[in-house]
């Protein structure tokens, strides 16, 4: 019997459109139940899928400062992530919730 060879999967190879990205954020947010460093590795995701550096150029942030933000168990402030949100071209929305 032979070996089965795997490879890692990075998302992030496959999100190509900004119309991927967003149904992707989506599900994440849909997914997340509140878990924040979930939604950080989305939005990690969504900006290696741009280019790092183009992203940290559209948001006005360091490329440390966004790496920063987008580290596991990191807290970026409500204006950083907003600054990334539009950057990456995603944006939050708001519907009721039901039980």
């Amino acid at each position: 019997m032979s070996k089965t060879v795997t490879t890692r999967y990075d998302v992030a190879e496959h999100l190509r459109s900004p119309e991927e990205m967003a149904a992707y954020f989506e599900a994440c947010l849909e997914e997340a139940g509140g878990d924040a460093a979930f939604i950080a590795k989305a939005l990690g995701d969504i900006a290696r899928a741009k280019g790092m550096s183009q992203v940290a150029r559209d948001s006005g942030l360091s490329r440390e400062s966004l790496y920063k933000a987008l580290t596991p168990g990191a807290k970026p402030r409500y204006d950083t992530m907003l600054k990334l949100l539009h950057a990456l071209g995603v944006k939050l929305s708001a519907s009721p919730v039901h039980s």
